[in-house]
């Protein structure tokens, strides 16, 4: 099996939470915020096996907002192969998956959304920035997808928010774009509106 590191812990519903965190981090930062999102979805927490400086990423970059694409796309394919290989060992439903990535990892989750059709059933994306300006996007069929920008961020200036969202919308079902009062970091008050919209959604 794909050697990522991850935690899974099955839940009592049909849903898998994806949990991607931001640079530096590890498996165990988002936990409790998927148990705040949805207390009862199977959780799929995966640690970034990329090191910068001693900390975890999910791919490469050549200085800080330039990607380093040929490792983007290699790690992105990586990720796939893991959900894919995870389903079946742990067993759950491929189809219903819900990625949340915060900072770093939610640009690998824009990055599947990008260039790998209906490779999730939704994503949630916490401070994201543009992952790929250089190809054409696949069409998301059934992909539903919230994005969170925080007005006064200057790691991920909002810009970059609204042109996810302008590239996002024509190629999946729904997409949202949620302005927060806050910088990088997160706040309680977010997560209770992506967990309104995490209801009515799946």
């Amino acid at each position: 099996m794909n050697k990522m590191i991850h935690i899974y812990q099955k839940g009592t519903n049909d849903k898998t939470l994806l949990l991607l965190h931001g640079t530096g981090g590890d498996e165990y930062d988002l936990l409790k915020i998927g148990k705040i999102i949805d207390d009862q979805a199977n959780i799929l927490s995966v640690r970034g096996n990329v090191k910068e400086g001693g900390m975890n990423r999910f791919f490469k970059r050549l200085r800080p907002g330039v990607f380093d694409l040929e490792d983007l796309e290699k790690r992105t394919i990586e990720l796939y192969d893991l959900l894919d290989e995870a389903s079946i060992k742990y067993g759950f439903d491929r189809n219903k998956v819900i990625a949340i990535g915060y900072s770093n990892r939610a640009n690998i989750t824009a990055s599947i959304l990008c260039t790998i059709k209906d490779a999730l059933a939704g994503a949630i994306l916490l401070r994201p920035i543009v992952p790929r300006r250089d190809r054409p996007l696949v069409v998301n069929d059934h992909t539903k997808v919230f994005i969170a920008s925080g007005i006064h961020d200057n790691i991920c200036p909002p810009q970059e928010a609204k042109d996810l969202l302008d590239y996002l919308q024509p190629n999946n079902k729904e997409v949202r774009l949620e302005w927060i009062d806050s910088d990088h970091r997160l706040t309680y008050d977010e997560l209770l509106v992506i967990k309104d919209w995490y209801k009515h959604n799946f």
